[in-house]
């Protein structure tokens, strides 16, 4: 007879690990399934991480997990061709006990958190493809593989799969996602020693930066740049929608290309040796797309359910309270016996009532905003280095007749009219 679980998770990121830990520690039946050699194999994310989802399922586990660098500082950078005008915080607070975020390796991380899982009781299935859920009287189930005799049943399938989620589509959660519903990064890191990192951020030993890139970065696509400090890597990257990418015909190479070559960029990776290169999809859709997220017997979280916030780059933070708040709705489900839609429901509520949907309502058109407009990205950037350039340049003329050029340069292509309609539509859309 197919063995059977109180839970089968599917996939082995942070949204399904953490489910996962949060269900073994109170004592539920739990196996999670991953298509990659291990947890992490597939996962490309050299990136930030937050502390505080963490903790509140592994108090201080900073002190053993494989971290990069505690991020002391996060820059923010509007970049034209030659300049950038440049912004941030810095606080030495973050470089304390218990700290704020971290750099991760997300291959290294979530091998560690599997194995804190499997400490916990979850059993970890490697290498193995879940081709679709098991329905039985319009409930799942539990899953098919593609081993021989590769069926195994649960009373509750979370699903964890990630930005392409092809068992909730199966299931009818959601439709094919659209180009402009998803975004391409591509990643590098390269390889520097910890003590020249340290000198080209102005960094304490140990202690890492975060630098956030908008404008010519993505060749007047919408998207964003980045560039991540570890202990011995640099990791730089760009993203921009899927959709923009096919209409401008770019190839996601040329964007990293460009971005490492730019002024203000080649000095920080000067001398860096490529070590790795990935690409990868990440949900752009966000509350707008958030698919259906509760069946019977089955959730969805993370990824798969569309939670990444752009615009603050948070992603892990949202998938782990997802997949908390998920083990805690089936939990309640366990106790009662009863697991349909109205009792796994109570994932869903949690969920809308927390800052991760929250938050993305927030910003719910941001995205839409940039890519119908593409005078924020391509006019209003590049004016602002233009101003700063001039009312930074001593040279004789006026700071009066300085002003007039900067005005007329602003409005060259638009009035005062346009200008104030384009700044109420993204307080509308921030608000």
């Amino acid at each position: 007879m197919p063995e059977k679980f109180d839970v089968i998770v599917v996939g082995a990121g942070v949204g399904g690990l953490s489910a996962a830990y949060k269900l073994a520690q109170e004592g539920l039946s739990v196996a999670v399934i991953e298509r990659g050699d291990y947890p992490g194999a597939k996962n490309v994310m050299g990136g930030v991480f937050y502390r505080a989802m963490m903790d509140d399922l592994i108090p201080e586990f900073w002190r053993e997990a494989p971290l990069q660098r505690p991020v002391v500082e996060q820059r923010f950078w509007l970049m034209d061709d030659q300049s950038v005008v440049t912004s941030g915080y810095k606080t030495q607070e973050w470089a304390r006990e218990p700290y704020n975020c971290f750099t991760v390796f997300r291959g290294q991380f979530d091998q560690w958190f599997a194995g804190k899982c499997i400490e916990a009781g979850v059993l970890v299935i490697n290498e193995t493809v879940v081709e679709a859920c098991i329905v039985e009287n319009e409930r799942v189930v539990g899953i098919r593989t593609g081993r021989p005799e590769g069926e195994l049943y649960a009373n509750v399938v979370v699903l964890a799969d990630g930005v392409n989620s092809l068992l909730s589509k199966q299931l009818g959660f959601h439709a094919e996602w659209m180009p402009q519903q998803v975004a391409l990064a591509v990643m590098e890191e390269l390889q520097l020693p910890a003590g020249v990192i340290e000198e080209r951020f102005n960094l304490d030993p140990g202690l890492g930066a975060t630098i956030e890139i908008y404008g010519s970065a993505t060749l007047g696509l919408v998207g964003t740049a980045f560039i991540y400090t570890n202990k011995e890597h640099i990791s730089i990257g760009v993203g921009a929608l899927l959709s923009q990418i096919r209409e401008m015909k770019v190839r996601p190479y040329e964007l990293l290309e460009a971005l490492k070559k730019h002024p203000m960029v080649a000095p920080l990776v000067k001398g860096g040796k490529p070590v790795e290169y990935y690409a990868h999809l990440i949900p752009e859709g966000g509350y707008n797309s958030i698919p259906k997220l509760v069946g019977n017997g089955v959730v969805v979280v993370g990824d798969a359910a569309q939670l990444v916030n752009g615009i603050h780059r948070e992603g892990s933070n949202l998938a782990m309270t997802s997949g908390r708040l998920a083990a805690e709705a089936i939990i309640q489900a366990h106790n009662t016996g009863e697991f349909t839609v109205r009792e796994l429901s109570h994932y869903e509520d949690n969920l809308r009532n927390s800052f991760v949907i929250q938050d993305l309502k927030k910003y719910k058109n941001i995205s839409h905003l940039l890519e119908t407009n593409p005078r924020f990205l391509n006019e209003y950037i590049p004016a602002t280095n233009m101003a700063l350039h001039e009312m930074l340049t001593v040279d004789g003329v006026s700071k009066r007749k300085k002003q007039n050029l900067i005005i007329k340069h602003i409005l060259k292509n638009s009035n005062l009219y346009a200008l104030g309609k384009d700044i109420y539509k993204v307080w509308r859309a921030v608000k």
